[in-house]
This record gives C-alpha cells, sequence and structure tokens, in this order.
C-alpha cells in the first residue's frame, strides 16, 4: 500500500463510541506518514474508543523511516501486537497507489465515486522517542498504529503489483477485526473481491486532498 489514504471526520459517527477523544485540530482529511490519525480501538468492557495516533510503527532498526504497512505477520517485530487489545480500526474513505513504472501516476480507490467510509484492520502500540517533524521533534510517549496490506486483487493490480491495504466494509467485519482470538482475526488479512474498489482520481491534486509532492515512493520495507 502507499504512503496516502483520505478520510472524513465527520463519518466517524457511524461506529458507535463510548469515548470520542479525537482532536481535529490541524488536521487536514489527507493522512500521510508519521503523522497524528484517528483510529478507533476496542476498550476493555467492549466498547469503542475514537483518538489520535501517529502513522508508523518505529522502525525494526531502530533508524529509519516508520513502517506504515505491516503485511509479514509471523514476524517476530508483528508478533506481540497481534491480540485483539492491540487491533485498531482506521477508518477511510479513499486510499493512494503510484503505478509501477515511471514516471509513477498516483491513482485513488474508493469503493465507489462517493468515497463511503471503511476502516484499515490496523494494529496500534505505545513507543516513546522522538517522533513527527525534524524541525520540531515531540520526544515522549505516544500511541502509533500501523495498516494491514496483503496481495493485490484484480482492481489494484495494474497499477500497483505488489500490495494493498486490508479493508472492512461491514459492522460484522470491523467487530471480527476487533475481538477475534488472533488466529482468526489474522484470517481476515485478504484483499477485496475483483470489482469492488474503483479508481476515483488519477494525478498528484485531483482528489479531495491536496497530495504532497514528498510523498516516498511505493511500499515502506515490510519487516
Amino acid at each position: 500500500m502507499c504512503n496516502a489514504y483520505a478520510r472524513l471526520r465527520a463519518l466517524l459517527t457511524r461506529w458507535k463510541l463510548s469515548v470520542d477523544r479525537r482532536n481535529d485540530e490541524g488536521l487536514s482529511t489527507g493522512t500521510f506518514p508519521d503523522q497524528p490519525a484517528a483510529v478507533i480501538r476496542r476498550l476493555p468492557d467492549g466498547g469503542l474508543e475514537a483518538l489520535n495516533m501517529r502513522w508508523g510503527f518505529p522502525p525494526k532498526e531502530g533508524a529509519g523511516a516508520p513502517v506504515t504497512n505491516a503485511r509479514h505477520l509471523d514476524s517476530d517485530f508483528w508478533r506481540p501486537w497481534l491480540q485483539p487489545e492491540n487491533r485498531c480500526l482506521v477508518p477511510a474513505t479513499s486510499f493512494c497507489e503510484p503505478t509501477d513504472t515511471r514516471p509513477n501516476v498516483w491513482h485513488w480507490f474508493a469503493l465507489d465515486e462517493t468515497r463511503p467510509l471503511f476502516a484499515f484492520a490496523g494494529l496500534w502500540r505505545p513507543w516513546t522517542g522522538a517522533r513527527g517533524p525534524k524541525k520540531a521533534p515531540i520526544v515522549g510517549d505516544h500511541l502509533l498504529f500501523t495498516i494491514l496490506t496483503t496481495y493485490a486483487n484484480a482492481d489494484v493490480k495494474p497499477v500497483h503489483g505488489r500490495a494493498m491495504p486490508v479493508i472492512l466494509r461491514s459492522e460484522e467485519e470491523c467487530a471480527r477485526w476487533l475481538a477475534a482470538p488472533a488466529g482468526e482475526a489474522l484470517k481476515m488479512q485478504r484483499p477485496l473481491p475483483s470489482g469492488v474498489l474503483k479508481v476515483v482520481a488519477r494525478g498528484p491534486k485531483e482528489d479531495e486532498v491536496e497530495v504532497a509532492a514528498e510523498l516516498s515512493d511505493g511500499l515502506l520495507p515490510h519487516p
């Protein structure tokens, strides 16, 4: 999955939240690596909490770019965070992939032209260190999230053949991802059926978000 997605803040009301601790001040609808965004996690009593976390786990070797995508979940890097208490939903309305050939052309995928809300399957963890812009790093305790990916389906593969995010469309899927035992939940790491996703925009500035020029090319490494 490429490192950009879009969301609509108001549509988070789709989920019946027990607690809403989001702070959308200063946030745009576009989300890029190492930026804060809203996620939803399950509380111990079964309720749902929305709050801000920063996109990207710490890199495996301790230095480098945040790890925004999780694919090889049998790795020791991911195994500690696979239980229900460390799973989350990442609300979105579209996601962006570049063409595999250069010059890269950015394609925005959504469920249809109206960009209805869905959720990425995510993982989250606490972490202490420096995150945020290099000119003004934020040092301290952080909550971080990453998005599960899988192999590309027939809709995404002609554009970006390596991977796509794991997308949850129904309330049942979202509830199962948050609460099911790890063995059952990880079976959900699969692409959407062919024909479900549509290309709703092409090019860096044609979607509902203005895509920054500094977007990285393709996937970040998967530990």
